[in-house]
């Protein structure tokens, strides 16, 4: 019998360490379980959108103005960015959205908050917030809550009207 030569030896070797690993590399990462997070993710529903978004805590922090610094761009919560769908089109304090699924970010302010409605739903924050890709923006005027909110909050009336509250600052626009 002849023997196999070094090179066709060494190929043949790889042959077998590619085989063996297949199935362990083909194997996928277990999905993440998102409820176990600090933030935990929410959901808010009305009969025309879905808002999606993660609740991070104040944890005794200065939120606005502090960890969500005034005058830039926050994603509406925590980790991923926040997702607005709407199911049909709809009116955002009176200005038109297409139905379609957006990444609901906020530039909060002393005076005034700007709602903003971007076309890339899917991204990590806003590290790579795009602001050509904003298919909608809107002014809201923020107020005072009634009592401390520990953990940021979405909620939805029947009139369509969205809440987000934090700390002792919340803002509202209206769907419809």
């Amino acid at each position: 019998m002849k023997f196999l030569t070094s090179r066709a030896l060494l190929v043949l070797s790889w042959l077998c360490v590619l085989l063996l690993a297949a199935p362990a590399l083909a194997q996928q990462k277990p999905a993440e379980d998102k409820s176990k997070r600090p933030s935990p993710p929410a959901t808010v529903s009305a009969p025309n959108f879905t808002i999606e978004y993660s609740r991070p805590s104040m944890k005794g922090r200065k939120v606005m103005g502090g960890l969500v610094p005034y005058g830039q761009v926050w994603r509406t919560g925590a980790n991923e960015a926040t997702t607005f769908e709407a199911k049909q089109a709809v009116r955002i304090n009176g200005q038109e959205l297409p139905a379609g699924k957006y990444a609901l970010f906020t530039i909060p302010g002393e005076q005034e908050w700007t709602i903003i409605f971007n076309k890339t739903a899917n991204q990590w924050g806003a590290y790579d917030y795009k602001q050509d890709q904003d298919a909608l923006r809107v002014k809201a005027k923020p107020t005072r809550t009634a009592q401390p909110v520990e953990q940021f909050t979405i909620s939805t009336d029947p009139a369509g009207n969205v809440t987000m509250a934090w700390e002792s600052t919340q803002g509202s626009f209206a769907v419809k």
